[in-house]
């Protein structure tokens, strides 16, 4: 099958050309669009997270050859959570072509964060089945750049350091309160409050409610470690 004018720009923006179409045309393949003559990307999806999996341990252990495995472990989880996942898709447009059905159209369903992460990781695992682990290795790399190395600073999540700070205070987890909901059905604005015990808060705005607390998370915990200096 050949791939359409919009597919073939894609190939640009992912850095390789299939031998064979059909596996990059199931892995934009939402569930939505599934039928008995065309497959969706959830197989993929799950071959893809464990070869990002093993991707991400390999280069982590290359860019560190003495890190511990306690300082591994969380780097890897914030290399391979659905966030970062979502954050290169959103950096290779993959939402742009993403085969949906009607009802994700309608909801917004280009710019949903779960839904760009698993069809990032059915990307990957397109790549691997069309050319092998190596290419496969090189292209996630290329993807997901200077975060390999820069991922100290974003090893634990906002909301994880917001709680571990919390508790360091002898105070009870944050809390998150849904202050607002803006904007069209299919893309909706959320404005979320992040709360500490001390009564301190911060607000912030994203496209999903998770978003919305990780950066209220971020924001109240960079105001609170710049209060304890």
């Amino acid at each position: 099958m050949k791939l359409s004018g919009p597919l073939r720009e894609f190939q640009d923006r992912l850095g390789h050309v299939f031998a064979t179409p059909d596996y990059l045309i199931r892995a934009v393949t939402h569930s939505s669009m599934s039928s008995p003559h065309r497959d969706d990307n959830q197989r993929l999806e799950f071959l893809g997270d464990r070869v990002l999996g093993l991707v991400m341990s390999e280069a982590l252990l290359n860019a560190d050859v003495n890190a511990a495995e306690g300082l591994l472990a969380p780097r890897f989880n914030a290399l391979v959570r659905k966030e970062t996942c979502a954050d290169v898709a959103r950096q290779i447009d993959l939402g742009a072509v993403l085969k949906l059905g009607r009802s994700e159209m309608l909801t917004g369903g280009r710019r949903k964060e779960a839904l760009l992460a698993d069809a990032m990781e059915a990307v990957i695992a397109a790549i691997y089945v069309d050319a092998g682990f190596e290419v496969a290795r090189d292209r996630v790399v290329a993807m997901w750049g200077d975060r390999i190395h820069n991922v100290e600073k974003d090893a634990r999540d906002a909301k994880t350091a917001l709680q571990e700070f919390a508790q360091g205070q002898g105070e009870a987890p944050p809390s998150y309160v849904e202050i607002a909901r803006s904007g069209p059905d299919h893309a909706p604005i959320f404005t979320i409050e992040a709360r500490l015990q001390s009564g301190a808060t911060e607000q912030a705005q994203a496209p999903s409610k998770r978003q919305a607390e990780q950066a209220a998370a971020k924001a109240l915990l960079d105001r609170v470690q710049g209060e304890s200096k």
